[in-house]
């Protein structure tokens, strides 16, 4: 018997984060959840970028966007933090560099 679903493709005209990029950032995404400052995520794979959008709650606009652009590459870098007041928090070349914006957020004094 034949499979009536074709095999998913890959669209060219889309912009997605690769599995090593994923992983950096769900990497990031879990302590920060751990910690209590994360609740949620979204994925949004568009023509010219690709978003890892971060909620403290489920239904409100995202705290901090982590951005793909590839046609940024050779400029700024193609990754970049966003917040939520759309200010660019980090950009550069090395993903594992640019998320490391959150490191700081981790810290706290302990009383």
């Amino acid at each position: 018997m034949l499979n009536a679903t074709p095999p998913p493709t890959h669209d060219p005209d889309r912009v997605a984060f690769d599995r090593t990029e994923l992983g950096v950032i769900l990497s990031v995404y879990g302590r920060m959840v751990a910690a209590g400052e994360w609740r949620d995520y979204a994925l949004s794979f568009l023509r010219d970028v690709a978003v890892f959008s971060v909620f403290r709650r489920a239904a409100e606009t995202p705290i901090y966007r982590i951005e793909k652009r590839p046609r940024l590459r050779n400029a700024q870098g193609a990754y970049a933090v966003i917040g939520m007041d759309g200010r660019i928090l980090k950009r550069g070349h090395d993903l594992r560099a640019v998320v490391r914006v959150f490191d700081k957020k981790l810290i706290r004094a302990i009383d």
